[in-house]
């Protein structure tokens, strides 16, 4: 039976991919496919409702079955080495899993689906969250929470909303998360920086800016940076907070990575001030899956009114669907057993390409060497057109990013590119990095034969 069954499933969808069965075709009928596989009609059904559990095809009530959409095999190219993608590695996406928290939720959320929910989010996945949020040592309640359609809009309703302090301009680390860059930018929010190296910050110039210069918030990714992957100590969130407190400067922490801290003592800052000073923000988009659009912060009671109105102008209520099926997903264990799975893979990932690194990049290249997250950002010669090294390495079928968009000021930082390790096949990673430093060496050698020393980032 089983052979017969699959037999049905895979020449469905050949007939579909070879566009002989196209959208809207009704497939033969189960008495024909019984006959033509000479199996029973019951596994035919059985083959049926599975292609239509895939959505691949649907039943018409006393007519028979239809192919919902064109089905095509997903296409990658086997020579692709992809250090750009930044979402989830796509062969441990739980898919199946979600699917069924997803078929629960339309069950359990019904009447919600057909209204406009909770504007703070579900009560009942706010509930779960906190629950969760005490894993990574932040201790707050549901009343405190909010969520929203990924950690972006939370950033960019932060960047807009009036603050409790009354001050106007905001300090970022650099380099940073674009979307936060693009967000201060669009809404021509006054931006302050502050360099960021993997030894850390000048804690006398963030003084000196909060000091003096009218500041409502310093966003800050107190660990597994994006770009560089670094990480702030315990002793340096002390600080960062005690200043915050001294200035009356708030602090948005973007903890999107916080699954993937090896060091099992490391605090989020919000632990250290937990009572309005610090706003949390956690996304699941990069260790689970992308296209959910869930994310949650954590704010001071006296600024969720206004958040909530921020928010509500932009797209009414996040989606309960992706809520309910979140929080049946939190509630059943599924993603604490997602969560170990792939970070026993990012880590052996990030770990190969360190080594890959040390191995094959020129001394006179410097490159950060995080001890855990997605991202390592590789600094070059002067002299390097980032751009056209992108273009030409793609020809290669490698992908890299260029990190001056995570910069406020593009002119004035060295030539960079970002790696993230989340999609490459770990397989390749040496392949890609020797690639990279042939093309690296080649150029150099075209333009000089002199060595050039840098500031170490190591």
């Amino acid at each position: 039976m089983t052979t017969k069954y699959s037999g049905i499933l895979e020449w469905v969808k050949q007939q579909i991919e070879d566009e002989k069965l196209k959208t809207g075709d009704k497939l033969p009928s189960i008495r024909l496919l019984a006959e033509q596989f000479q199996c029973s009609k019951n596994t035919v059904v059985k083959a049926l409702l599975q292609l239509e559990k895939q959505h691949i095809v649907y039943a018409k009530p006393k007519s028979g079955y239809y192919v919902v959409d064109h089905f095509q095999v997903p296409i990658t190219d086997d020579n692709d080495i992809d250090f750009l993608s930044a979402g989830p590695d796509k062969r441990i996406m739980p898919y199946e899993d979600f699917q069924h928290c997803m078929n629960q939720a339309i069950d359990h959320y019904k009447e919600q689906l057909f209204t406009y929910s909770e504007q703070q989010g579900l009560l009942s996945l706010r509930k779960e969250l906190t629950k969760y949020l005490q894993h990574l040592q932040v201790f707050t309640k549901p009343d405190r929470l909010v969520i929203t359609s990924g950690a972006q809009q939370a950033l960019h309703i932060l960047s807009v909303m009036p603050f409790p302090n009354g001050k106007k301009n905001v300090v970022i680390e650099q380099p940073t998360y674009f979307g936060m860059i693009d967000s201060l930018r669009l809404n021509q929010i006054t931006t302050l920086e502050i360099e960021l190296t993997m030894e850390g910050i000048d804690f006398e110039k963030l003084e000196k800016l909060f000091r003096t210069n009218d500041i409502k918030f310093f966003y800050i990714i107190p660990r597994c940076h994006n770009p560089l992957g670094h990480h702030y100590t315990n002793e340096e969130k002390k600080k960062i907070v005690a200043l915050a407190e001294k200035y009356d400067v708030y602090i948005v922490e973007d903890d999107y990575l916080a699954e993937l801290d090896t060091d099992s003592k490391a605090d989020p800052l919000f632990a250290y001030e937990p009572n309005g000073r610090v706003i949390y923000v956690k996304s699941f988009s990069k260790v689970f899956l992308p296209g959910l659009r869930i994310a949650t912060v954590v704010l001071p009671e006296k600024m969720i009114s206004s958040f909530i109105h921020y928010k509500f102008s932009s797209d009414f209520n996040t989606s309960p669907l992706s809520q309910g099926a979140l929080e049946i997903y939190l509630k059943n264990g599924m993603f604490q057993y997602h969560l170990e799975s792939i970070k026993k893979l990012y880590i052996k990932k990030l770990k190969i390409l360190i080594e890959a690194c040390s191995l094959y990049l020129p001394n006179y290249v410097q490159f950060t060497k995080p001890k855990s997250g997605f991202y390592l950002t590789i600094f070059l010669p002067s002299h390097f057109d980032i751009d056209k090294m992108i273009y030409q390495l793609q020809e290669k079928h490698i992908y890299i990013d260029n990190a001056s968009r995570m910069y406020l000021i593009k002119d004035k930082q060295q030539p960079a590119i970002r790696l993230s390790i989340s999609q490459v096949n770990e397989h390749k990673i040496h392949l890609g990095i020797q690639q990279l430093a042939t093309y690296i060496i080649e150029k150099h050698e075209k333009k000089t034969n002199n060595p050039f020393s840098f500031k170490s980032y190591h």
